[in-house]
């Protein structure tokens, strides 16, 4: 058949693709199951079952960014090369590799099934760099000693110091069990932690089918616990900053931001698992509306309020008077470094790529075969023009 250059591909029933395709409840708009790079491309201006999903997680790295540099232009705020700023760049890395690789993975997907398992494969592998980066974001900015420095006097009443028989003051934990650790096992095991779950997620593509959004949600609320560890600290302990200072009044939002985080957390995983509204009315949110749409939308407002935790701690670090850091002082907490920052994360995306490497490989020999018979069923019809 011969169709005009102009004339886009059908788009199709649930009946018409490879039961890979389908997804629960959704029965139209599905895209042609051999798409070129340049029909997915243009798929993003029409209405398809993926539309949405591509536009929800594609317009927010605008929005992400916008709020993210307005940290630099803060008043006394080092230079964003400077590597007080590196756990922060990657929180940014982390952020803007999930929401691309998503946005990308549904508009991609139709090239090939093999194609198709690669970019969500992918797409998991960014979640776990996302948790990783925030990770690291929080152990310099949040952990119990972040910004608190090795000197007596200053907030003596409110942090925790104790003196050693020398008279040097040295650092105390008010829950002293967590002391270990943070300072030892919390960014190893927040990597180890996020290598399962890319594990998990890729192997939900090949088995455990029939449970796949219950386990892909689920999994990744262990490194969420894990991460949140010096979040939970602050939360049941007092304030490392003086009630009088103005770093104080600039860490007292961080436990709302942070609360409505994992509200956002939660209610995405609802829609995620539950398949609500389509569940109620099959195929009447097949382009617009359907639960892979709101689970977007409040992943993203999940990460916005988490960035605004985290540049509420910023910030109550940037306010406190010893954190100018003159040449002579030592920090509690060993400040951030190209290695203990950006080196984690290329050994945590090393470790990942070769993850995907090796599910992709897996999947072309299942998927594989499919796709030349598909090719052969469904021969690209928009190659040749008259």
């Amino acid at each position: 058949m011969i169709l005009n250059c102009a004339q886009q591909l059908p788009l199709l029933r649930h009946t018409d693709v490879p039961p890979r395709v389908i997804e629960n409840f959704i029965l139209t708009g599905y895209r042609f199951p051999n798409y070129s790079l340049r029909d997915c491309l243009m798929s993003a201006f029409r209405p398809t079952n993926e539309t949405g999903n591509f536009w929800t997680h594609f317009l927010p790295v605008f929005v992400f960014f916008y709020y993210f540099v307005e940290v630099f232009g803060w008043e006394g705020a080092p230079g964003g090369e400077t590597p007080f700023f590196y756990p922060l760049w990657n929180y940014f890395i982390g952020v803007f590799c999930l929401l691309m690789a998503s946005s990308m993975a549904h508009l991609l997907n139709s090239m090939s099934l093999v194609v198709r398992e690669v970019c969500f494969f992918v797409d998991y592998g960014t979640i776990s760099v996302y948790t990783v980066g925030s990770s690291l974001a929080y152990y310099y900015y949040i952990h119990p000693r972040a910004g608190i420095l090795e000197t007596g006097g200053h907030n003596s009443s409110h942090t925790d110091l104790k003196q050693e028989p020398s008279g040097t003051p040295t650092s105390s934990y008010a829950i002293p069990e967590f002391s270990v650790f943070f300072e030892i096992f919390y960014i190893p095991s927040a990597c180890i932690v996020a290598i399962i779950c890319v594990l998990s997620c890729c192997n939900t593509r090949q088995r455990w089918r029939r449970h796949r959004y219950i386990i892909r949600t689920l999994v990744f609320l262990l490194p969420f616990l894990v991460s949140s560890t010096p979040v939970f600290y602050r939360l049941l302990t007092r304030s490392p900053y003086s009630a009088a200072s103005s770093s104080f009044d600039a860490s007292t939002s961080m436990p709302s931001f942070f609360y409505r985080h994992c509200l956002w957390l939660l209610v995405s995983a609802a829609f995620n698992i539950s398949k609500f509204p389509e569940r109620l009315a099959p195929g009447r949110f097949d382009i617009w509306g359907h639960s892979h749409q709101w689970f977007h939308c409040c992943t993203f407002l999940s990460i916005l309020d988490e960035l605004h935790m985290i540049k509420a701690e910023v910030r109550a670090i940037l306010l406190s008077p010893t954190l100018l850091l003159p040449p002579n002082t030592v920090a509690r907490l060993p400040g951030p470094t190209a290695a203990s920052t950006y080196g984690v994360m290329l050994l945590l995306q090393t470790t990942i790529v070769s993850i995907i490497m090796w599910f992709s490989w897996h999947a072309n020999c299942i998927y594989g075969p499919q796709r030349d018979q598909l090719e052969k069923e469904h021969p690209k019809k928009h190659l040749k023009c008259h």
